[in-house]
């Protein structure tokens, strides 16, 4: 089936907007990005390319801005459904759910979880990988390795330190793991780093009060990624009279740490957004949900009983700790470009091609280019979503300027 995105404003692999472009899909894949004048832009030579060749469905941008699908690294639910029941069901419907706010690829994301826990859900992540229109890219493990001072929102019951016999095991038996966070001052840590690296699966630093030189070592064992930056993790303090850097500024100084940053506003205010982009660039930068399962659900109940929503953000009830965001990615590209005043082009890299790079899908994912998935998002001028298609196939019911 041959489907042709016309009249758009098409961000093409390059970071350079085509006015006036095509993108044409044969079935799940993309063919080609055609200029105005019907002249492909990748200099692809086929008959089925042509400006004037069939199509079996022709999609009207309207002028509107054509990207790469949003990819989300850290999602915990919505719909109240939590990826933590381990169920078809709750994978399917949570995922369904930000299908429709332009999320294309998702790495569903479990919380400070009992092995039980996450054993069962690893192999409902498996069963659901095994078709690619799924959207699920692999499972990503918030925990449960972290020190209990930084809990946030995490079930304090469930975090312990981290040991080979447990996280060896875990791996060995469910390659569908792909990334996994830890407190890298905790003993064997930087085992723990090395051992994943050893698998190609992303080590994150999150939940921790680590310092510069412990965030350094951290990086040489393994660590390549900077869960929700700013959030759960110390910024420069004083002890006694002296001011000294705290984990975000160490961060911040290393090259190598790619960070994700929550876009809804809030976990992260738009000023703060836009000094990690200037610092660490859309390359380095992704923004993601961390979404909870309240989020765009009627029923205001979380998975976990301990939160509440307050602010329009997720916080624990006794109001000691900020939690996950009820956030969708449509949300995340809107508060970057119209908020903290980062280029949209820019914005897209961060959901999109950026993610790709980091968890090592861009073979595939990420950008419009020729043999790579059709994922895409259209949104309008005033960057309403208009249409999601995942693996050549448009999305349903899809959610134009939400109120979250």
């Amino acid at each position: 089936m041959i489907t042709k995105i016309c009249n758009g404003t098409v961000l093409a692999s390059d970071g350079n907007w085509v006015e006036h472009g095509t993108v044409v899909i044969d079935g799940d894949k993309i063919v080609d990005l055609l200029d105005a004048d019907g002249n492909s832009i990748y200099n692809v030579k086929s008959t089925q390319v042509g400006d004037s060749c069939h199509a079996d469905l022709t999609i009207d941008a309207d002028g509107g801005y054509v990207m790469p699908g949003g990819i989300d690294l850290h999602v915990h639910g919505a719909g109240g459904r939590d990826f933590m029941e381990a169920t078809d069901d709750a994978f399917r419907e949570a995922t369904a759910i930000h299908r429709r706010h332009g999320t294309t690829g998702i790495f569903p994301t479990l919380a400070s979880a009992s092995r039980e826990c996450i054993e069962e859900s690893a192999q409902v992540c498996e069963r659901l990988m095994s078709d690619p229109s799924s959207g699920i890219l692999g499972l990503h493990l918030e925990g449960p390795y972290f020190v209990p001072a930084m809990a946030g929102g995490q079930m304090p019951q469930y975090i312990r330190q981290p040991l080979a016999e447990e996280y060896v095991t875990v791996i060995e038996k469910h390659p569908c793991i792909k990334r996994w966070d830890a407190a890298p001052e905790l003993p064997g840590s930087d085992d723990f780093a090395r051992y994943l690296r050893s698998k190609g699966v992303v080590a994150g630093i999150a939940h921790t009060q680590a310092d510069y030189e412990v965030v350094a070592a951290a990086h040489e064992a393994g660590y390549t990624m900077a869960t929700h930056l700013y959030n759960a993790m110390t910024t420069t303090h004083k002890r006694g009279i002296y001011r000294h850097e705290g984990t975000v500024e160490s961060i911040l100084q290393i090259d190598g740490i790619d960070v994700e940053v929550i876009g809804d506003g809030i976990h992260v205010p738009p000023t703060l957004l836009r000094l990690v982009y200037k610092i660490k660039g859309a390359e380095r930068m992704c923004l993601v949900t961390d979404a909870l399962s309240v989020a765009e659900s009627a029923d205001a109940h979380s998975f976990d009983p301990r939160i509440v929503i307050g602010d329009g953000v997720c916080m624990l009830s006794d109001g000691s700790a900020i939690a996950g965001s009820v956030a969708t990615m449509d949300r995340l590209i809107r508060t970057a470009v119209l908020k903290a005043g980062i280029p949209l082009a820019d914005v897209s890299r961060m959901v999109s091609s950026t993610p790709a790079r980091i968890m090592s899908v861009d073979d595939r994912k990420g950008s419009l280019a020729p043999a790579k998935d059709a994922d895409i998002i259209i949104m309008d001028k005033d960057l309403n979503l208009t249409h999601v298609i995942v693996m050549g196939q448009e999305v349903e019911n899809v959610c134009a300027n939400s109120a979250n």
